[in-house]
């Protein structure tokens, strides 16, 4: 039994760190995005010349609102209090879809202004992308809280929980701080 645990915790740190390798590359990914957009933008007539959606300001605060329920959802789990953990877990769950919501409607309120992927000025086309290619992540943080929902009703042993959690909790965090990264960053340069 000692030998088990052993190599689960063994096991864990090594899937742990290729969740920090993930969440490396992908912070390199957005910051290689940011730097072509600055690039791009610095240029003569290139400037963004709009102003952000409303959509995107309610879907950071949901965002934002998510990372307080995961980590209600994380407490309650290191208190023994499944219950509770399902319940914020399944409140983070319904949240990420609300904010996939709000991006899509984001995106239809950019096209309602006429401010189309493909269109002269890349700058307005930065925004799809970063748009997107977060919400390619935000797809998969929410079937990883999905199956760490999922655990949770198939009482697993408290450590595989416990680990489950952990992670759920570094990849959801990483995208909530990631998305207001973009969101103010955007802001900043949407005139």
């Amino acid at each position: 039994m000692a030998q088990i645990q052993q190599e689960d915790r063994y096991n864990f740190g090594a899937k742990k760190f290729n969740m920090w390798i993930f969440i490396f590359t992908s912070f390199m990914f957005f910051a290689a995005l940011s730097s072509g957009f600055i690039v791009y933008s610095g240029g003569k007539g290139h400037a963004l010349s709009l102003i952000l959606p409303h959509a995107f300001l309610y879907s950071t605060v949901i965002i934002a609102i998510s990372s307080v329920t995961l980590f209600m959802a994380s407490r309650f789990e290191k208190q023994s209090e499944i219950a509770l953990q399902q319940l914020f877990l399944w409140i983070t769950f319904a949240l990420g879809i609300v904010f996939f919501v709000f991006q899509i409607n984001g995106c239809h309120e950019l096209i309602t202004e006429g401010a189309y992927f493909v269109n002269p000025n890349a700058s307005r086309s930065f925004i799809y992308v970063f748009v997107f290619a977060h919400l390619a992540h935000i797809v998969a943080a929410l079937l990883v809280v999905l199956s760490t929902i999922i655990n949770s009703y198939r009482n697993i042993d408290p450590v595989k929980n416990s680990y489950k959690m952990e992670m759920t909790s570094i990849f959801w965090h990483f995208l909530d701080i990631m998305w207001i990264y973009l969101y103010v960053f955007l802001l900043l340069n949407q005139y």
